[in-house]
């Protein structure tokens, strides 16, 4: 069955800004969990964002980093994330004014 996020993510309020992606369970670091963005031309800033892309939140001390592979940005965390825990990274595609 097609899930849009992990399992072990949710989407609910965040403190940073509106929606964010959160932690159901422990997540260990290094852990890539899927793909964010994929490029198209045919969208707005040239990539097409997948739910997981959609809701993280910036951060400057982030906890995953978004890693570009040829057409495909994945999410990988770069701690253990604990339940409960946002999931953040630093925005580097978009601007974030």
């Amino acid at each position: 069955m097609y899930r849009p996020l992990p399992q072990f993510l949710t989407i609910k309020n965040s403190e940073i800004q509106g929606l964010g992606l959160f932690a159901t369970d422990f997540i260990k670091s290094n852990l890539v969990i899927g793909v964010a963005h994929v490029k198209d031309d045919r969208f707005e800033n040239g990539w097409i964002r997948t739910p997981l892309g959609g809701f993280f939140n910036h951060s400057d001390n982030p906890n995953c980093e978004a890693v570009q592979l040829g057409d495909l940005i994945f999410l990988k965390t770069l701690k253990d994330i604990k339940k409960g825990e946002e999931l953040t990274a630093k925005y580097w595609l978009y601007n974030i004014s």
